[in-house]
């Protein structure tokens, strides 16, 4: 199968290693011609489902990475083939690198009836895109930027033939993931590009029936939380910590929007940390670059992809070349700007309207090729924690008669960014066995985090006592464990590398 430009067919290369010209050379009809850079590397907000897409894209990609081409044309034949680009006209300019709509439709007849009651999946299916995602993979092969396009986004959907009635609709206004009920791929991507301004060169479409046993075939993702999640619609109920999960709770994790008060914003998020580290696995572990595993992820999850015709074997053996060095910190998240909260309109229902300076600003970076998340120096592993070290007031105390062990502790807890009060105090009376800090229970999400960085002392609650965590350490003292709690959304664009979510 050949390659394709923007949707329209060109002659296929094998991408022999040659220097990045500063633009791709445009042919007649504007699109890009492929050329040996062109291979892209690597390739989430409102979505119930969000992770399916993430899933097929990486096994996509990653999967084709160091495998030889009759594998990959063999898992080419399970992908269902849509016309995503019929009759598209004044369409946006292309930019550089690689541009993939990945959407998640909300089909689930493949999923047993035992499934559906253990993982509260009842209910009938909407035929419509749950999940609507933007991929951005750079010319250089340095990095993949995830946008995720709330599907509640207000706006309006050109003229198109209704695929249910067959009658011709004017362009009216109605939310984003409409255009797939009215007008299927065609009209969502028509839909998208007028939106965003960007140029779609590929489509995937996803139905989240093989997400469980996608992951299963991975074996499992390991996720971290820092504190419990409970969420009664979906059957989640995870304690603080490390967990390794199956494809079923991972389903539960993903789906999850009642766990706190960030909705679907928090919902989003717990999606790009489990992308992230569903990424790190499959990199660090080598699984997909054994012919005999990737041949057992993707036949379990391809049963329920579609894809642009132009979308085949070469093109991820193309991909798969191009990520021969990916990992977590090679990908970058972010949601479009929002103007505000949602907002009823009548005879539409709830709807979010995108910030229109700060989302052009957005899609100018995608074709601009430019990144999204600030760069950063590579920090040291440590443990997460639920409260920041920098708000937690400690006062030190040495319960030892060793000299200077109390300034030492001080010192230790400032390195790892608590707030010490830099005066640490002696206590009176015999000496201390065991480290223990005292708190008010009013301030326990604080304490138990000041206690990770102190492991094996003992906490005891002191009614009264105020914001200022007291820490007394004793003989068992054996130094500080370094502590951080999730990195906070920053940069113009809010964007957050895989790196910075997965555990530590």
């Amino acid at each position: 199968m050949g390659l394709r430009c923007g949707g329209s067919p060109c002659r296929p290369r094998r991408f022999p290693p040659v220097p990045t010209p500063p633009r791709s050379r445009q042919s007649p009809s504007g699109r890009p011609r492929p050329n040996a850079r062109y291979r892209t590397k690597r390739s989430v907000e409102r979505p119930r489902w969000g992770m399916r897409v993430a899933t097929t894209l990486s096994v996509l990609v990653l999967g084709a990475a160091g495998i030889g081409h009759a594998v990959v044309t063999s898992v080419d034949t399970g992908i269902g083939r849509v016309d995503a680009f019929k009759d598209m006209k004044n369409r946006p300019d292309a930019g550089e690198g690689m541009n993939l709509l990945i959407v998640g439709t909300d089909g689930r007849d493949k999923i047993t009836k035992t499934e559906k009651r253990k993982y509260r999946l009842g209910g009938a299916p909407c035929r419509c895109t749950d999940t609507i995602m933007l991929v951005h993979i750079s010319r250089d092969r340095e990095r993949a930027s995830v946008v995720s396009l709330p599907r509640d986004s207000y706006t309006e959907i050109p003229e198109h033939t209704d695929k249910a009635t067959g009658k011709r609709r004017s362009k009216h206004s109605t939310k984003l993931n409409a255009a797939y009920s009215e007008g299927g791929p065609s009209l969502t991507v028509r839909t998208v590009e007028r939106m965003t301004k960007v140029k779609i060169d590929h489509y995937l479409e996803v139905d989240f029936t093989s997400f469980m046993k996608t992951v299963d075939a991975l074996g499992g993702v390991e996720i971290c939380t820092v504190r419990r999640m409970k969420d009664s619609y979906t059957g989640l109920n995870l304690a603080a910590g490390t967990h390794k999960l199956d494809g079923g709770r991972a389903l539960q994790y993903v789906r999850s929007r009642h766990i706190d008060g960030a909705a679907d914003l928090g919902r989003m998020q717990r999606q790009q940390r489990f992308l992230a580290a569903l990424i790190h696995q499959a990199t660090s572990s080598g699984a997909l670059l054994n012919p005999a595993k990737l041949r057992e992820v993707s036949s379990t999850m391809l049963g329920s992809v579609r894809a642009d015709k132009g979308f085949g074997a070469e093109q991820m053996l193309a991909l798969g070349e191009a990520m021969r060095g990916f990992t977590a910190a090679s990908s970058e998240f972010t949601s479009v700007p929002l103007d505000g909260t949602s907002r009823s309109v009548k005879g539409i229902g709830s709807t979010v309207k995108w910030d229109v300076a700060k989302s052009k600003k957005l899609f100018q970076a995608l074709r601009d090729d430019k990144p999204l998340a600030q760069h950063r120096t590579k920090k040291p592993k440590a443990t997460l924690v639920d409260v920041s070290p920098r708000q937690i007031r400690v006062q030190v105390y040495n319960g030892t008669l060793a000299d200077g062990l109390g300034r030492e502790v001080d010192q230790a807890l400032r390195g790892t960014g608590f707030n010490t009060t830099r005066a640490p105090l002696n206590r009176s009376g015999s000496e201390v066995r065991r480290s223990y800090v005292t708190y008010d229970p009013r301030w326990d999400r604080s304490a138990k985090s000041l206690a990770a960085a102190l492991p094996g002392c003992e906490l005891r609650a002191v009614k009264g006592q105020g914001r200022t965590m007291k820490v007394t350490a004793g003989t068992d003292y054996k130094g500080v464990t370094r502590v951080r709690a999730e990195e906070p959304r920053q940069g113009e664009f809010a964007a957050i590398t895989g790196d910075e979510v997965v555990c530590p």
